[in-house]
């Protein structure tokens, strides 16, 4: 009676819990801080990374996840059953529930199994792997049983992966290793370039949420934002404006590599799944689907109708936690990796 059905986003960024009946109930960046000197854990989620760019040499950020995958288990299991234990309480920390979690489309069996096993080692008592953009239609409401093209594009922090969905199942898919961290990494290097500024990471993120754009021809330089930083000639602090236009000239980069994406994937679409997707549209989901005139230029770049789909950011956590009461009609689809502690196979 104490397991719970919990379905977790586990993103480069941000991790998010969805509970069964109670919807999305935790957000927290992917960030744990710990004392090098005495393996001690200081903080995870948002405590951590207040710290980031702030510790004493003593104390490390990391970030457990990268490019949507492990890159740390130690410290993605340290952060895992630190967040479940946020979420749960009293009797329901004592007993194990069944979790599912969404992983890139594009991730190896071997990243597949090291989150699986991570999720066992956290309490699982079965655990479950989705493909993140079947799961950000499931969250989107998208019609994916139907025998019909449903495309989706889910920009996370670390990865974007697009697909054609029907049937319940992946037609053809692309996962690429870009999202939200290389559009702030993309404005870091144009403020050294254009400006002679070092910023820091949450300044970039913050410069992208408040007046980032993707759209060079419809950027408008009446959005401007103050940022702070160290000048890279004089080593002093220094206070510069910068305009929206700045920052979509900035993730040029990141953004062509998106838009080229979407039309591999539309090239490898079959004939009618293509017209269904003229039809329907292609729908944005993840915390990148919010950076102002991406669906604009989508549209204006393969002539089809794109939106970002309701709170997008919170698509694939729904989903992972919808698919737990779908488990027998996607195992059918071969659209889930499971675990127990008995063993480990792809339904």
């Amino acid at each position: 009676m104490w397991s719970r059905d919990i379905g977790i986003d586990l993103g480069t960024a941000t991790v998010l819990v969805f509970i069964k009946d109670k919807g999305i109930v935790l957000r927290e960046p992917s960030v744990v801080a710990m004392d090098e000197n005495t393996g001690k854990i200081l903080a995870v989620g948002e405590e951590a990374k207040i710290m980031i760019g702030r510790t004493p040499g003593n104390v490390v950020t990391i970030r457990p996840l990268q490019d949507g995958v492990i890159a740390d288990y130690t410290m993605t299991e340290v952060m895992l059953r630190e967040l479940i234990k946020k979420v749960t309480h009293g009797m329901e920390r004592i007993v194990r529930h069944r979790i599912m979690i969404g992983v890139p489309a594009g991730a190896t069996d071997v990243e597949r199994r090291a989150v699986l096993e991570a999720a066992l080692e956290v309490g699982a008592k079965e655990a479950y792997l989705i493909e993140e953009p079947m799961a950000a239609a499931i969250g989107a409401n998208m019609p994916i049983g139907e025998a019909a093209g449903n495309m989706v594009v889910d920009i996370g922090g670390g990865t974007t992966d697009i697909a054609i969905v029907s049937l319940g199942g992946l037609v053809v898919f692309e996962s690429l290793r870009v999202g939200g961290d290389k559009f702030d990494d993309a404005i870091l290097r144009y403020m050294r370039k254009a400006h002679n500024l070092a910023i820091g990471e949450q300044t970039a993120e913050e410069i992208k949420k408040q007046i980032g754009s993707c759209d060079v021809e419809n950027a408008k330089d009446d959005m401007t934002m103050e940022i702070r930083g160290r000048d890279l000639i004089q080593g002093l602090p220094r206070q510069i404006t910068v305009s929206s236009l700045d920052i979509a000239r900035a993730v040029e980069d990141p953004k062509n590599a998106l838009i080229a994406a979407i039309k591999r994937v539309l090239e490898k679409t079959p004939p009618e799944l293509s017209a269904d997707v003229i039809d329907r549209g292609i729908i944005l989901t993840g915390g990148g689907a919010y950076i102002r005139g991406l669906a604009d230029l989508i549209i204006r770049e393969t002539e089809i109708n794109a939106v970002v789909a309701e709170s997008a950011s919170e698509c694939v956590a729904m989903g992972t936690g919808i698919a737990l009461q779908s488990l027998d009609k996607l195992k059918e689809a071969g659209a889930i990796y499971s675990a127990t502690r008995r063993g480990y196979s792809r339904k």
